[in-house]
């Protein structure tokens, strides 16, 4: 028996010295860019950039706000897109090991009753009958189809790397997570700005009406007047409104991304000067960005898959190889199911190799290869984004240098001229009209200034976004 068995246990080790047909994956090399624009971004300084320069904190801590801290933290453990990430992350993980398992042999437990007749026509022209009999058999099998050109192994390899897309689509979510989160809370902060400034000049408008008011009652004025200051006064009190919409609209969207319902939570206060703006930015080279940035690594990952993908087609092409092996007991009643005289056992081995197909495998083999080409096309085309965005961020935060430093002399001359209209009306050389004109132009030029404060936090926010974010922590 042992003898007998020699040649197979020698078939099966020179089988298990596979041979893995198809490509090795190799991730594309970093493209040839030392900088994200043509230009040079120069901002103000209130903030510079440090290009090559890696984050070495959560990029929302640098705003200091604890109560943005502690929001995006309680967002990270309640928010169902991770959540809902996570298990993905999960199920792909263990879809790894159930791939590996075609590594192993294979043993099942059978058991089988029946009940049998044989025909007549089986023994030929004799009197030799054999009448109707049950039959009972049990006993484990063993089946085992080694890799014999690695079709197994690039299975495993394709699952390992959709599981690793997996993993970066999780690292995105939180990217996206925290991103919304921040511009949200300055949404909040902002709009609130606002209807500070615009109250201000509704205040200045309803003491300029009054005094117009006055006049036209005394004579002094014209209906005319009365009728504009008033139209002006409305028309900025028909600012507020989508204002506090807007604020609205961010709690709302804050409290789903907490993984609340909007009547059953509100987030805390945020305000503009409650936020610190960060200083100095610092952006990793372009080079970097693509062993950062989690939807390129995702891309990445997916170009391997297809790459392994390449190799399950071609080993397709080969000799598939089967080995089983049988222990049975065999018995006419079930008494007699486990007695030494029932033992039966039997060795297989198959072989199938494909000869005429039609085509399909090789049709497959090739739709395989231009899938890697796509998915490398799809690889590319997220760089070049990815790229694109981040410089998009920094000309954005040029431009907010330039628009706040004209913003702030709008609002310096504004002051400067309604500090000279108070003083020429204490002077008796100007109406109190005059100086409440000259306030509420310089409320006006203070919501320029809010405006464009805030939106220089909202594209500080973004860069960071486009940057990759911050590690994730894995537990």
């Amino acid at each position: 028996m042992k003898r007998q068995l020699l040649p197979i246990f020698g078939l099966v080790a020179f089988l298990s010295a596979c041979t893995i047909v198809g490509p090795d994956f190799k991730p594309p090399e970093a493209p040839d860019a030392k900088t994200y624009t043509q230009e040079k971004e120069v901002l103000s300084a209130a903030q510079h950039i440090s290009l090559g320069k890696q984050l070495e904190m959560d990029w929302w801590r640098l705003f200091a706000s604890t109560p943005l801290n502690d929001i995006i933290t309680q967002a990270m453990a309640d928010n169902y897109t991770i959540a809902a990430a996570q298990e993905t992350l999960a199920q792909a993980e263990e879809e790894v090991t159930a791939v590996h398992g075609g590594l192993m042999p294979q043993v099942a437990l059978n058991g089988t009753a029946g009940r049998q007749k044989y025909g007549v026509a089986l023994f030929g022209p004799s009197n030799f009958k054999i009448p109707p009999f049950n039959y009972y058999e049990a006993g484990p099998t063993l089946s085992w189809s080694p890799d014999l050109f690695g079709g197994t192994h690039r299975s495993i390899e394709r699952q390992q790397a959709l599981a690793e897309y997996q993993s970066h689509q999780l690292d995105a979510a939180y990217v996206t997570l925290t991103g919304n989160v921040v511009a949200e809370a300055l949404e909040i902060a902002a709009a609130k700005a606002e209807i500070g400034a615009v109250k201000k000049i509704i205040a200045e408008d309803k003491k300029t009406l009054k005094l117009v008011q006055a006049a036209f009652n005394a004579g002094a004025d014209t209906k005319v007047n009365v009728l504009a200051v008033q139209s002006q006064l409305e028309n900025n009190q028909a600012l507020l409104p989508p204002l506090e919409q807007r604020v609205s609209i961010a709690k709302h969207a804050l409290a789903i991304l907490m993984g609340k319902a909007p009547g059953n939570w509100s987030p805390p206060e945020f305000t503009l000067e409650s936020l610190i703006l960060p200083k100095e930015l610092p952006v990793s080279l372009p080079s970097e960005l693509v062993h950062k940035r989690p939807d390129i690594l995702a891309a990445e990952a997916n170009l391997h898959a297809a790459s392994a993908a390449i190799g399950i087609a071609t080993a397709n092409l080969y000799p598939k190889i089967t080995l089983s092996a049988t222990t049975l007991q065999e018995a006419l009643v079930p008494g007699r199911l486990f007695d030494n005289a029932s033992n039966a056992w039997s060795l297989m081995g198959g072989i199938s190799a494909p000869i005429l197909n039609g085509g399909t495998l090789s049709a497959e083999q090739r739709a395989a290869e231009h899938a890697y080409q796509a998915a490398l096309a799809q690889y590319k085309e997220t760089v070049l984004q990815a790229f694109g965005q981040v410089a998009d961020a920094l000309t954005a935060l040029s431009h907010d240098s330039d628009l706040n430093a004209e913003q702030q002399r709008a609002f310096d001359t504004a002051h400067a001229s309604l500090t000279l209209a108070r003083k020429s009306f204490q002077a008796g050389e100007t109406t109190l009209l005059q100086v409440q004109d000259a306030e509420r132009q310089m409320a006006q030029a203070e919501l320029g200034l809010i405006r464009a404060q805030s939106q220089r936090y909202q594209d500080t926010a973004t860069l960071f976004v486009a940057l990759g974010g911050s590690p994730v922590p894995r537990e």
